[in-house]
């Protein structure tokens, strides 16, 4: 009989206990970053038990999220069963899909250049995609809003169209964007973008519709069940 694991060591357990500590532990918010990798565990089927971090009361910026996180940024995991078998805690939305690519055997190309290759379009999101519709959407609707100035909203819808005509051009290959092979690359982009037309109210502003190849991938991203239920993990109160 295996033994189960011990998580008492990890601070985080303590704000959040585990009620299934041989499972992956999930601390997160249905954010698109958020909700990558729960629609990543999702897709692989590896057992995981969910824990929703509140930014309305600040659970990012408490000591036990902390010392998992030091970033106070969601999403976060604690595998307890990590390389070597030791428990694992890792942040950053694009190490956490790679690593759960590489634990399940899924989603992540074994040719090592289309490997370096998806990874490649998962940096471009995190470096270009996420950041940038992220401005866009605090000038079109938070707080930026308001200022009169509208040379910072202006500047963000450029280089947000800009990105979306790259995404566009790579979409016309193929039905995502490692051609047919549905990726990580996927799982990470098509959040942000479907935040952007959604929860931003953007699309208009960038012209969303010119870009039939990213609408009609968005919408395959969406109809995929994994991706529908995993949009709604950790769930809300």
């Amino acid at each position: 009989m295996t033994a189960t694991p011990d998580l008492s060591a990890f601070p985080i357990t303590r704000k959040w206990p585990a009620r299934h500590p041989d499972r992956i532990q999930l601390y997160s918010l249905t954010t698109p970053n958020g909700v990558k990798a729960s629609i990543m565990l999702e897709e692989t089927g590896l057992p995981y038990e969910p824990h929703l971090v509140r930014f309305d009361t600040n659970d990012q910026l408490s000591p036990e999220f902390l010392s998992l996180n030091p970033n106070n940024k969601i999403p976060a995991i604690l595998d307890p069963s990590g390389p070597g078998g030791k428990p694992l805690a890792l942040f950053e939305s694009g190490a956490i899909l790679i690593y759960l690519a590489e634990k399940a055997g899924k989603l992540l190309p074994r040719d090592p250049a289309a490997r370096y290759q998806t990874i490649q379009w998962l940096m471009f999101q995190m470096g270009g995609i996420g950041p940038m519709f992220g401005q866009l959407g605090f000038f079109h609707r938070f707080a930026g809003r308001e200022y009169e100035d509208k040379r910072p909203r202006d500047r963000y819808v450029a280089e947000s169209r800009r990105l979306l005509g790259v995404l566009d051009r790579q979409l016309a290959q193929g039905e995502w964007i490692m051609g047919d092979e549905y990726t990580i690359a996927d799982i990470a982009t098509f959040p942000w973008v479907r935040n952007l037309v959604g929860f931003y109210e953007a699309g208009e502003l960038v012209g969303f519709d010119e870009f039939r190849h990213v609408r009609r991938a968005l919408d395959a991203f969406v109809q995929r069940p994994a991706v529908a239920r995993g949009l709604e993990i950790p769930a809300r109160p």
